[in-house]
């Protein structure tokens, strides 16, 4: 099924005109505004944003994959986004977001290692794991092995590097990251790390040391348990390409060893027995034995396990997680006139995100909760037929970003998946 095919069939199995005519808009979003071919390589904003962050295209283009193999062009643009991404990760792995001209003015200052092309250094364990995914899902739609040359295979090394590193952060990084803004954009502190650019204090998990979640916000608590497991995830990924595609067992032990650290981690500090909910998955620790119970509406997040691959919908410790998190316990979740759903420290009270509440219905197994969650999206967009960053709970005329693709592409991702 191609493009056009995909929209013919919208016309007849989405009755309802209103949502037929967001699901449309959403689709097309990435294609129709933000992504740019040059030459052989892909570049891809996030939307109002004029920048490409390793997540936000990665995510972008995700809805798009299973018609690769009818859509040589749109093949061409995925496989041009991945050799993109593979050359800023070897820019510089650290980095979240990046530019495709050297430089261009900012409104703050950022004290770290800044290189041309790179808009934001931000490292989040999830922005190294993104790409892995993708390649490895576009090997799989395609069977196209052409990526997986020399300079993947230096890729492949170059984050593996970082994640051990970052294994023992206080011991052997270098990595440090302070951010110059007006007091009125930094209230909550979420935009510098604190202790002079290094982060709190951390002990020794197995676990990767973030110094931001996948909202771009700076970490509490360094090791973030959602983030954790999406590189377990990715390494698996990395087992079956190494293996089956460059035939190193050296290479295959040491992601193996590496992924069983993380699991052991994640195993031994990520959970928290909550007197109400019982045994959960903590959002961030520190391996000192405090714990952040909470979830964020961006992805990788605990609300996301099953759709990332990491466990099943049904799995006790899941089900226990998710029935925290979706209730005010979660001390970014809200409920108001319109919706209700997860939010962010990323944007202010009251406000939910549109990914969440696709999240959420992505990794329901109740008809009637995904048809309510589908609804709740369609009619809180402000009129404007796109999904947005987040809107308020009690007035989605009041939302942040107008321009956000990412929110749009994982909504086309569910109405294909319900209606397809």
């Amino acid at each position: 099924m191609n493009r056009t095919e995909i929209m013919q069939k919208a016309d007849d199995v989405i009755k309802d005109q209103k949502l037929r005519e967001m699901f449309k808009k959403c689709f097309m979003s990435t294609l129709e505004t933000s992504l740019k071919v040059e030459g052989d390589k892909t570049y891809i904003i996030t939307g109002d944003i004029n920048a490409m962050w390793l997540r936000d295209s990665s995510c972008q283009v995700n809805h798009y994959l299973k018609l690769m193999k009818d859509d040589q062009d749109l093949q061409n643009k995925i496989k041009g986004l991945i050799r993109s991404q593979i050359e800023y990760v070897l820019l510089d792995p650290y980095a979240n977001a990046f530019l495709n001209t050297e430089d261009v003015p900012r409104e703050y200052h950022d004290t770290t290692i800044m290189k041309p092309y790179v808009w934001e250094r931000k490292f989040e364990l999830d922005s190294l794991c993104y790409p892995v995914k993708l390649a490895y899902q576009y090997y799989k739609e395609t069977d196209d092995t052409t990526i997986f040359d020399k300079q993947y295979l230096y890729f492949i090394h170059t984050i593996l590097d970082v994640f051990e590193t970052e294994q023992y952060h206080s011991q052997k990084s270098s990595y440090t990251f302070e951010r110059d803004m007006a007091k009125v954009w930094n209230l909550r502190k979420t935009e510098t790390l604190q202790n002079h650019g290094h982060g709190f204090d951390t002990r020794y998990t197995g676990m990767v040391w973030s110094a931001f979640r996948p909202s771009d916000d700076a970490c509490a608590l360094n090791y973030n348990i959602p983030g954790n497991m999406f590189c377990s995830v990715v390494l698996s990924y990395l087992v079956e390409i190494i293996r089956d595609l460059y035939h190193d067992e050296r290479l295959v032990e040491r992601i193996i060893d590496l992924k069983f650290q993380i699991d052991y981690g994640i195993e031994l500090f990520g959970t928290y027995l909550h007197p109400k909910y019982g045994k959960i998955y903590a959002y961030e620790t520190d391996g000192y034995g405090n714990h952040i119970l909470m979830d964020d509406a961006n992805v990788p997040s605990l609300l996301s396990l099953p759709y990332l691959e990491y466990c099943h919908e049904d799995d006790p410790i899941y089900q226990n997680t998710r029935r925290f998190i979706l209730s005010e316990d979660n001390p970014y979740y809200y409920a108001g006139k319109k919706a209700k759903g997860i939010g962010s420290p990323h944007t202010w009270e009251n406000y939910i995100w549109p990914i969440a509440l696709t999240m959420q219905a992505l990794t329901s197994t109740n008809q009637q909760e995904i048809q309510t969650l589908i609804d709740m999206i369609v009619n809180n967009t402000g009129d404007t037929g796109y999904c947005h960053e987040s809107f308020d709970v009690n007035d989605d005329s009041q939302y942040t970003r107008p321009w956000f693709c990412w929110a749009n592409s994982l909504f086309a991702e569910l109405i294909m998946k319900v209606y397809f």
